[in-house]
C-alpha cells in the first residue's frame, strides 16, 4: 500500500470512529462502564495525529505500530484487544499479501484476542463480529469487500439477543440481553470504513 493511501485510510478510519464515539458511549453506558466510545475516540485521534509517520513504514510495521499506539492510548479493555489485534497483524503478514494470506493473518489475530481476552465466539464480545468477516475472507474474492461490511454490520447486531459472559456487562446477566455489544459495534465500524475507502 502506498504511503498516500495508507495515510488517507488511517485518517478515514480515525474519523468514522470519532464520529461515532456518542454511539458507542451510549451503548456501553447501557452495559458496560460506559467509556468504550471517549477511549476508542481518543486512541484512533492518536492513530491520525502519528498518520504520517506510520504511512512512511511498510505495511506489517505500520499495523504494529497502531497496535501499540491503540495499547497506549485507549484503556480499558478495550486497550490490549485492539491493540493485540492490530499489531498481531502486524506480525504475521507478509509484505505483499494475497487474500489467502489477509484470512490467515486475519485468524492468527483472532487467535491472539482469544488468547488475551480469555473469550471465544458467542460471548458477546468483538469476537462475534471478527470471526465472521474471517470466514468472509476465506470465502474467495468475488465481491469481497462489499460481502465483509455487510457481514460485519450483521453480527454486530447478531450481539443484541446475546448474553454478555465476559467483562464488565457479564455482571449484568440477563440484563445483558437487548443490547448491541459496543465493542462489536466498534469493530464493525473499523472494518466498514477500511472496505468503503478500498472500495472507492
Amino acid at each position: 500500500m502506498e504511503q498516500q493511501t495508507l495515510k488517507a485510510l488511517l485518517r478515514v478510519v480515525a474519523q468514522t470512529v470519532v464520529a461515532h464515539a456518542e454511539e458507542l458511549t451510549a451503548l456501553d453506558q447501557a452495559i458496560g462502564d460506559g467509556d468504550h466510545g471517549l477511549n476508542m475516540k481518543r486512541g484512533f485521534e492518536r492513530v491520525a495525529e502519528l498518520a504520517d509517520g506510520i504511512s512512511q513504514q511498510p505495511l506489517p510495521q505500520a499495523l504494529t505500530e497502531i497496535g501499540k499506539t491503540l495499547v497506549m492510548t485507549v484503556g480499558g479493555a478495550s486497550g490490549p484487544l485492539y491493540g493485540t489485534f492490530f499489531m498481531t497483524l502486524g506480525k504475521e503478514l507478509p509484505l505483499d499479501p494475497t487474500l489467502a494470506d489477509i484470512s490467515a493473518t486475519f485468524n492468527a489475530a483472532i487467535a491472539a484476542v482469544e488468547r488475551r481476552g480469555k473469550s471465544s465466539p458467542g460471548q458477546k464480545t468483538l469476537l462475534d463480529v471478527l470471526v465472521p468477516v474471517q470466514e468472509e475472507l476465506s470465502a474467495g474474492t468475488a465481491n469481497v469487500l462489499e460481502r465483509v461490511k455487510r457481514r460485519a454490520a450483521s453480527a454486530a447486531d447478531a450481539t443484541i439477543p446475546m448474553l454478555a459472559v465476559r467483562g464488565r456487562a457479564s455482571f449484568l446477566g440477563e440484563r445483558s440481553i437487548g443490547h448491541m455489544d459496543p465493542g462489536a459495534r466498534s469493530s464493525a465500524l473499523v472494518i466498514s470504513a477500511v472496505c468503503d475507502f478500498l472500495g472507492d
